[in-house]
């Protein structure tokens, strides 16, 4: 291990692999795990039991495995017992984001500065979680998923493979808005689709296989397979062009 600064308080019960390099005043706690050829940069937080793989880059003031807590008056109290985070080989974690425990990040995974994962999450190899992004817990996301700048991911979504979100995007989960008797479902969004810059996605919704959002289209009810919405509520206005389209699965 290449530790290139002596501030660093690294448990005895941590294991850091070979040619990494850390930065001041790291923090890494007992049963960490860090593969080979990580970077890990200046104030970063590894909490107990994290796992980190091969060739990481982990930037400046960030919180790894954060053990969520709930506040007096949350109407969803984190009552399970929370297993450590988990990131892939490969991935990029940018300044001053928080990953929280109970989460599992692919392989080729890159986080924006600033954002946020949340706690019991899945998120898919090669997905690009852009600056300022949220996303809530009890969330699965695929594969190929690009997450722009801004993006709300609101808990007990799906996402798909090879979906994208523009920038500012909302999603919701509670059709009552805190009201209601704890009924929770996020939308759910199919392989391929794709949802235009400050649209809003309302709970429970599914969003069809490679379809299209309009940006600031607000979307209400599920949206077809291949079509177009746009507008306030969203409506069909045509079909996704043919040479738009991604490769067909093969049955």
């Amino acid at each position: 291990m290449k530790n290139n600064f002596k501030t660093a308080e690294i448990a005895k019960t941590a294991k850091i692999g070979k040619d990494c390099v850390l930065g001041h005043n790291v923090v890494i706690l007992d049963n960490v795990q860090i593969g080979d050829n990580a970077y890990i940069g200046h104030n970063v937080v590894i909490h107990e039991g994290t796992r980190i793989g091969n060739n990481a880059y982990i930037d400046d003031g960030s919180i790894l495995g954060r053990i969520p807590r709930s506040g007096a008056s949350a109407r969803r109290k984190v009552r399970e017992t929370i297993p450590p985070l988990e990131i892939g080989d490969d991935c990029v974690i940018s300044a001053q984001v928080i990953l929280y425990a109970g989460t599992k990040i692919g392989n080729q995974v890159m986080v924006g500065d600033l954002a946020s994962v949340r706690e019991n999450n899945v998120i898919g190899n090669k997905v690009i979680v852009g600056r300022l992004v949220m996303v809530e817990p009890h969330t699965k996301v695929g594969d190929n998923v690009t997450i722009q700048t801004g993006t709300h991911i609101t808990g007990d979504a799906i996402i798909e493979d090879n979906v994208f979100f523009g920038d500012e995007v909302s999603t919701s989960n509670d059709n009552s808005m805190g009201r209601g008797r704890g009924i929770y479902k996020g939308p759910y969004i199919k392989r391929g689709a794709r949802i235009g810059s400050n649209s809003t996605l309302l709970p429970g919704v599914v969003i069809g296989e490679e379809a299209v959002v309009a940006a600031a289209a607000v979307v209400t009810h599920d949206v077809p397979d291949r079509k177009v919405v746009m507008g306030v509520p969203a409506r069909v206005v045509r079909d996704v062009p043919e040479d738009e389209l991604l490769p067909r699965k093969e049955e």
